[in-house]
């Protein structure tokens, strides 16, 4: 039997990087997959992509700084599949202002803390009001957050610090439902071929490509392997998490960086 056979999976952020290589395998595994994002067009491609394969998938459109829209996708999501077994919590959008904290405003940090933070804290809240009132009571949170968030980054804004943020929460829930049969858990991803990276890379350097070629190279001397991670791995490690192979793993921190952060801990 496929390791999520008959599993509902919730997935935010799931319309491009991290996101959309975790709702194909978790399909893949045989989940019933909930795509969720802010933009419609890639996330339906998504779907279609599983379906292609044999899979089964749904898109639901969702702001996760918005209660109401959260509530809703819950809702549905139950609605049409009776349950809610995982949820990979991962939307995310780099800040559209980098640089010093001087220089940022009012509205960057609203707009980074309510995506990163907000975001996670409204799903859980809902997602855990939604595994403890079904039968059987229970299931599985595994929420997304950055090396950046394990110490300050310059230049980087207020990502790190919702970052940062995101694995307080995640330890402090793992905490209070641990007994309920919930189990909460982080992944703390290092730097993924991911469109996310490369809006990241242009802003950095206003888009110019000899530039951006040569960030590129410094990013990959960095990391101790060489090179930057591939979405899917990422991805791997949202799997295990959620799977029965991590059954007594919760408030954990699973750091998936390439050894970035291996001389900071």
């Amino acid at each position: 039997m496929r390791m999520f056979e008959n599993k509902v999976v919730l997935v935010t952020g799931g319309s491009s990087g991290i996101g959309r290589a975790a709702a194909l395998a978790f399909a893949q595994e045989g989940a019933r997959v909930v795509v969720s994002a802010r933009r419609v067009d890639p996330g339906e491609e998504v779907v279609r992509e599983i379906r292609a394969r044999g899979g089964e998938a749904r898109f639901i459109r969702c702001d996760v700084s918005d209660e109401s829209q959260v509530e809703a996708l819950v809702r549905q999501t139950v609605e049409a599949h009776g349950r809610l077994d995982c949820a990979f919590n991962n939307a995310g959008a780099m800040g559209r202002h980098l640089g010093p904290l001087h220089s940022q405003e009012l509205t960057d940090f609203d707009e980074t803390v309510n995506v990163h933070m907000r975001g996670v804290w409204l799903c859980m809240k809902h997602e855990v009001r939604a595994m403890l009132a079904q039968s059987p009571r229970g299931g599985v949170l595994v929420n997304t957050s950055s090396v950046a968030g394990l110490g300050g980054v310059g230049g980087q804004g207020f990502y790190p610090a919702a970052k940062a943020g995101v694995i307080a929460l995640t330890k402090t829930a793992a905490q209070e439902y641990a007994r309920l049969g919930i189990r909460v858990n982080t992944l703390v991803a290092g730097s993924f071929e991911t469109p996310m990276l490369d809006g990241a890379v242009d802003q950095l350097t206003g888009g110019d490509a000899g530039a951006s070629a040569a960030l590129r190279e410094q990013i990959k001397q960095f990391i101790p392997m060489g090179r930057i991670g591939d979405a899917s791995e990422a991805a791997a490690a949202a799997l295990w998490l959620c799977s029965e192979a991590s059954s007594f793993v919760t408030g954990h921190s699973m750091i998936v960086d390439g050894g970035v952060s291996s001389l900071l801990r």
